[in-house]
C-alpha cells in the first residue's frame, strides 16, 4: 500500500478530519484514507450521463428543435 504525506494543511481542516474520524469511529487516517479513496473513484458526472444516454440507444438522431423566439431584457420598473 503507497503513503503521501500532505503539508500544509490548515489547522481547522485537521481538526474537523479528526471530528468526522471519531464520530465514525476510526483514526484520522482511516478517516482520510476514506474520504481518498471515495472522492477517486467517484464517476465523472458528464460521463455517466454520456453512458446512460449511450445505453439508452444513443442521442445523434435526436430532433433539435428551431427556436425562433427573440431573446428580451427584463423591465423593471
Amino acid at each position: 500500500m503507497s503513503s503521501i504525506i500532505v503539508r500544509g494543511l490548515d489547522e481547522a481542516v485537521k481538526q474537523q478530519l479528526a471530528a468526522q474520524a471519531k464520530d465514525h469511529g476510526r483514526s484520522m487516517e482511516a478517516e482520510v484514507r476514506e474520504i481518498l479513496t471515495k472522492a477517486a473513484r467517484r464517476p465523472h458526472f458528464g460521463m455517466a450521463l454520456l453512458s446512460a444516454a449511450q445505453d439508452a440507444g444513443g442521442v445523434d438522431d435526436l430532433p433539435i428543435p428551431v427556436r425562433n423566439d427573440v431573446a428580451r431584457a427584463v423591465e423593471f420598473e
